[in-house]
């Protein structure tokens, strides 16, 4: 593993002086900002076939998957700090690794003649602008929650780098890589590339285990855009995830790719959500678009959900590298100014919804459910929709959990009330009756008859059902109730030969 930042070679000091075109205005935390690159890949996964997409040509080299890791985090002050530029320089290296400084050079040099669309000497002063973070600066003392950082469609990882060092100066370690296809550099909208990103996700996740400051207990994703799907798809598959963040997230506007991973359900994503959305659009715009009228978060009764409108930001504006680079012409009624106040506000808002569900801070919590005037807002910025949890979700694991507080004596009537709340929940017959199994095996007799007894009630119709209770009276010295639910279970598929041989071996005929 090597660790590397790649800078600009050329000379920042003689560059023009003229104003930046963003501001960030949030103040620092007490923590000084370290960040450090590392180079490494992800052979759990290929990422480059036999053959070059591009030229044909036959590829030589590391194929596994290339993960530019890119970590913020709680430093000791001091050190020379970083210009935007050398977060602008991490693009050259996303997927090349080693490129020599010549190399790196003559690409970033490259990059700034094209002057983008704020022509070539604005683009120099913002590149020499400086940051707050110091590379490889000595880190904190201490342990801190970790927020692993999803870019949107085939962005950088430094996108929101204002927003990364704002929340490590803060006390978070923040840990992020590209957004790239399943197998180029190029994002694709479709599971496949959602997938791909979550997949990325949960790699960040394993690495920031071997983080020394990362308190990996309180854990949360962030992510713009695409990057705001793909981290409800993680959290739909791992309970670790003790928070979301999204900025103007693509869960809102992908329902269809939600539908078809069937896994993402709001009862697997119970779990606190910040949702940080752009300006309203208008019906006539929403029915241009052709998607389906539904959203997830109306779903999501199972969560604390703060949902924050800003009104004069569009959907680019949660990305502080767009707001450096973008012309004039991309603000329409407001002005730039209106923007990135509202985009300042955009992270006060993560910080204080990180602190209140991630440690538990009651300043943080008051932060979110003061109204925006209290807080300091200026009149018309942002509203705040609040819906705070219904409960547990309805869940196998909540299930055992409930039902295990009366020694499982109650679990079809708990099975029951989940279903009312929720029509879609429902356990299949082979789950439910590997649970009973795996109660009687532990020794639980009437647990496991409660189980059995319940997948009865579910599967009236299955012999196997009827079969597996009848094993479970007969375990608990039932023998008469071993006896007529063997005869159920013959009834309802007469060759069972397991309950012949067990009506044999207790003196009973197959009926009677």
């Amino acid at each position: 593993m090597r660790i590397l930042l790649a800078a600009f070679l050329f000379s920042l000091a003689s560059l023009s002086q003229a104003a930046s075109n963003f501001t960030f205005d949030p103040a620092p935390g007490p923590h000084g900002v370290g960040l450090r690159v590392v180079e490494q890949y992800d052979y759990s996964r290929s990422y480059r076939g036999r053959y070059d997409v591009v030229t044909g040509k036959p590829v030589s080299g590391e194929t596994a998957r290339p993960m530019q890791t890119v970590i913020w985090y709680p430093a000791e002050k001091g050190g020379r700090r970083l210009t935007y530029g050398d977060y602008s320089a991490l693009s050259i290296t996303e997927e090349r690794f080693g490129l020599s400084a010549g190399e790196i050079r003559t690409e970033a040099e490259k990059r700034l003649a094209s002057g983008g669309d704020i022509g070539i000497e604005q683009m120099k002063t913002e590149q020499a602008r400086p940051m707050w973070a110091v590379r490889d600066a000595k880190a904190a003392a201490g342990k801190f929650p970790v927020v692993i950082y999803a870019p949107s469609f085939s962005a950088g990882s430094a996108e929101n780098a204002d927003l990364c060092e704002y929340l490590a100066s803060h006390g978070y370690v923040v840990v992020a890589s590209p957004s790239m296809g399943a197998y180029t550099r190029s994002m694709t909208d479709n599971l496949e590339g959602i997938e791909a990103q979550a997949a990325d996700i949960a790699f960040l996740i394993a690495y920031a285990h071997r983080l020394p400051q990362a308190d990996m207990g309180k854990l949360a994703v962030a992510g713009f855009s695409w990057g705001g799907i793909s981290n409800v798809f993680v959290a739909a598959r791992d309970s670790r995830v003790k928070a979301l963040v999204n900025l103007d997230g693509s869960v809102r506007y992908w329902p269809e790719l939600i539908e078809q991973a069937k896994y993402v359900q709001p009862s697997r994503v119970a779990i606190p959500m910040l949702f940080l959305a752009q300006r309203p659009r208008s019906m006539e715009d929403l029915a241009k678009r052709g998607k389906p009228v539904t959203s997830f978060l109306n779903e999501m009764k199972y969560s604390d959900l703060y949902n924050v409108t800003f009104y004069p930001m569009d959907h680019f504006a949660f990305s502080s590298e767009a707001l450096r680079f973008v012309g004039a012409n991309r603000y329409h009624e407001y002005e730039p100014a209106e923007v990135q106040k509202a985009h300042s506000w955009m992270a006060r808002y993560v910080l204080q919804f990180l602190d209140a569900y991630l440690q538990g801070k009651e300043e943080g919590k008051a932060f979110l459910n003061n109204t925006p005037k209290q807080n300091g807002v200026p009149a018309h910025l942002l509203s705040v929709a609040r819906n705070m949890s219904q409960g547990a979700a309805p869940t196998l694991e909540n299930l055992a959990f409930e039902a295990g507080k009366t020694g499982f004596q109650n679990v079809e009537e708990v099975y029951a009330a989940m279903r009312k709340r929720d029509a879609k929940f429902e356990v299949a017959e082979p789950v439910l009756n590997n649970w009973g199994y795996k109660l009687l095996s532990s020794g639980n007799k009437l647990a496991a008859i409660s189980v059995f007894k319940l997948v009865t009630a579910r599967y009236p119709e299955s012999g196997n059902a009827y079969d597996s209770l009848a094993e479970a009276y007969e375990a608990n010295g039932d023998k008469a109730l071993a006896i007529e639910n063997y005869r159920r279970s013959l009834q309802l598929d007469p060759s069972n030969s397991n309950a012949e041989r067990h009506l044999k071996t207790l003196g009973a005929p197959a009926s009677k």
